[in-house]
């Protein structure tokens, strides 16, 4: 049984592109929607918001002598390459979504309108929303929270590489301790590098959890869903 009516999940763009450093990895894409689906199948509305990294990485040196704000647009583009991916793997196993854009760009995606988007939440349709924000200088955490918040989702679900929040980088650190629950202020004042600044101050100003998960150990998205005790929770 579900425990969320409504929840936003917030990929990497690096997710998506396997055992890649770069790219789109079309078997993990495949994976991913299937897990997604079998979620929305038990009547949990999902929002995605999804990073572009993993496109964006193939031309970041070139984009370090770039301006920031062109730099950023190009950042934007690669999340829509990845949400129309991920609508093309979703829907081939049936299950209807839309490919909302920050951007306008008519022929491959619905402009982002708010009232919309609840509205294809509520007939059952995977909403992946694209281009962050459509603004510079913020990051697609940032642009998961803002539509988390505009959708009235009960929980921001982020998924990782690791298994939760830990006080130090698991991956350098084999004496890293992860916890079960913390609190905002302490992912703050600690610098724990779960999501970016913005997006958690927005999320305790606002009294939005975020349950931060490995989305490697298959499963986890409906463990998340169904309220199993996975990662770590920030409240």
């Amino acid at each position: 049984m579900p425990k969320y009516e409504r929840i936003l999940l917030k990929l990497s763009g690096e997710a998506m592109a396997g055992p890649q450093s770069f790219g789109l990895d079309a078997e993990r894409v495949r994976e991913l929607a299937i897990e997604i689906a079998a979620v929305a199948r038990e009547g949990v509305q999902i929002g995605v918001v999804v990073g572009g990294g993993n496109i964006f990485r193939g031309i970041a040196l070139a984009a370090k002598d770039m301006d920031r704000v062109t730099g950023d647009h190009m950042g934007m583009l690669a999340t829509v390459i990845n949400a129309l991916a991920l609508q093309d793997a979703l829907e081939k196993i049936g299950h209807h979504t839309r490919v909302m854009s920050a951007i306008q760009m008519h022929q491959v995606a619905e402009p982002y309108i708010r009232r919309r988007a609840i509205r294809h939440l509520e007939k059952g349709r995977i909403v992946i929303f694209a281009a962050g924000t459509s603004n510079p200088f913020f990051s697609t955490d940032t642009a998961a929270t803002l539509r988390a918040l505009e959708i009235k989702a009960q929980v921001i679900a982020k998924a990782t590489k690791v298994d939760g929040v830990y006080d130090k980088d698991p991956m350098k650190h084999t004496d890293a301790v992860m916890f079960r629950n913390i609190a905002y202020t302490k992912v703050l004042t600690e610098s724990l590098g779960v999501m970016d600044a913005t997006s958690i101050a927005m999320c305790r100003d606002n009294k939005l959890p975020i349950i931060v998960f490995n989305l490697n150990t298959h499963g986890n998205i409906m463990r998340m869903a169904t309220g199993e005790p996975v990662g770590t929770v920030i409240s």
